[in-house]
């Protein structure tokens, strides 16, 4: 009791009552009326019957896309990276000796730079939206130039993570239009807003919207003293041309759809790809192939330009963290898949896309796609009830619709955004068309 005494005269209390002030006086006084204690075999039938009551993507028809796609995960992926080997409980702090880990890592920027057509690749950032922060403070490191222009069709999410990486280094961003007709982006507005202090322009493809924009591959052209940073689905790279091969600088991506599950919108991987005249100012590390002292094949950090690995003012980031778990399972999935594999996947999913396109078409109140341009694996539905009202009818009836669209592009307050993969069976889509038929 002294020894209580003394220690709450050192902090200036004249008893322990004060150290639960912020708890409110009748929880204080009476208790907590908690349940009684259940056994194990209770616990997990409560939980599970709390659990029932969710939709999942792997038991009901699901349509969400607009950046994490519901893909089928082959299990070697899982198994692969479940290994006691990768799955640490933090990167390695002499890295040189987790040799398998380096490999692996290695392994995921070749397929990635192959993928996308550029030289080098670094070994991940957070996800799609923290590797355009990157690109955009990448570009100003390239030129010395502040003005970033994005797409207005584009997720509000990315926009917010963009500003925020944009506002201590006092990057401008600015928004160039969309064509309200094709979906693509607008050539003329876009001109019209890249002044001289222009640093980057950022494209995606394919964008928002789904679709496949057909002005990409002319945008280094048009503007030759620009870096062009291009955001692209990767799996829509195993049919699409590589953004390197039309003169992209840049690409970055969301990882998600290379062996990832759903799982909530999480762990993401960001995919981060430049030419290898800019690899000294790309944020991240570089995995490399080298020998050791007896002349074998080694692996080691060939770049780490982070700010705890040299003097800060050189650094091209402070993001210390990585996804690595996540880069070894897309060199898992892509491994398995291969070229031919990834391919047919491309063009499966762009065929499921056209084929709900034209069932919803066919629904006289609809406007199946709303936009004429050629998509990739999702597209806009011009819809005649708010589309929030549309998704409240098909969670009734065990569907997870769309995603509306109003949140992310105002102009489009009655249309939802709809994706179809691999998965999306004949019978999903006819479940879907069926339902909506009562809206009309």
């Amino acid at each position: 009791m002294k020894h209580a005494a003394e220690m709450l005269s050192e902090l200036g209390l004249s008893s322990v009552d004060q150290l639960f002030e912020d708890v409110p006086r009748e929880v204080r006084t009476n208790g907590l009326r908690l349940p009684r204690g259940m056994s194990e075999a209770e616990v997990l039938r409560h939980v599970r019957s709390m659990m029932a009551q969710n939709l999942c993507a792997d038991d009901h028809p699901c349509f969400l896309g607009a950046g994490i796609y519901n893909h089928f995960v082959p299990s070697a992926v899982r198994t692969i990276v479940s290994r006691s080997e990768f799955i640490t409980s933090y990167t390695p702090y002499q890295p040189e000796v987790s040799q398998g880990m380096l490999q692996a890592l290695f392994e995921y920027q070749s397929y990635i730079a192959e993928l996308t057509g550029l030289d080098a690749v670094n070994s991940s950032n957070y996800d799609a939206s923290t590797a355009l922060g990157e690109a955009a403070s990448m570009c100003m490191r390239l030129n010395e130039r502040k003005r970033f222009l994005v797409p207005e069709a584009m997720s509000w999410e990315r926009k917010s993570v963009l500003r925020n990486y944009a506002a201590g280094p006092g990057i401008e961003v600015v928004e160039y239009s969309y064509d309200p007709y094709t979906g693509e982006l607008d050539l003329e507005d876009l001109r019209s807003k890249a002044t001289p202090g222009t640093s980057g322009i950022y494209v995606e493809v394919p964008n928002f919207l789904g679709v496949i924009d057909s002005h990409a591959p002319m945008l280094k052209q048009e503007f030759p003293d620009v870096a062009l940073v291009v955001g692209a689905n990767p799996v829509s790279l195993g049919a699409l041309k590589a953004p390197g091969d039309y003169g992209a600088d840049i690409c970055i991506g969301e990882g998600q759809p290379l062996g990832m599950p759903m799982s909530f919108g999480g762990p993401l991987l960001g995919l981060f790809a430049c030419r290898q005249e800019h690899v000294r100012k790309m944020p991240g590390r570089v995995i490399g192939m080298t020998r050791d002292a007896e002349g074998e094949k080694a692996y080691c950090m060939t770049l780490q330009t982070r700010e705890q690995h040299i003097r800060r003012s050189k650094a091209t980031s402070n993001i210390c963290t990585n996804e690595a778990l996540m880069a070894v399972a897309a060199a898992a999935y892509l491994s398995i898949l291969g070229k031919e594999g990834l391919e047919t996947l491309a063009k499966v999913n762009m065929a499921r896309a056209l084929k709900l396109q034209k069932l919803i078409g066919q629904l006289e109140e609809f406007d199946s796609p709303a936009f004429d341009a050629y998509h990739f694996n999702e597209f806009a539905v011009r819809t005649p009830v708010r589309p929030e009202k549309i998704n409240k009818l098909l969670i009734k009836k065990g569907i997870i619709g769309g995603l509306p669209l109003h949140g992310h592009i105002r102009q489009l307050e009655d249309h939802m955004l709809l994706c179809a993969t691999e998965l999306t069976s004949d019978e999903d889509m006819e479940r879907l068309v069926e339902a909506l038929r009562e809206v009309q």
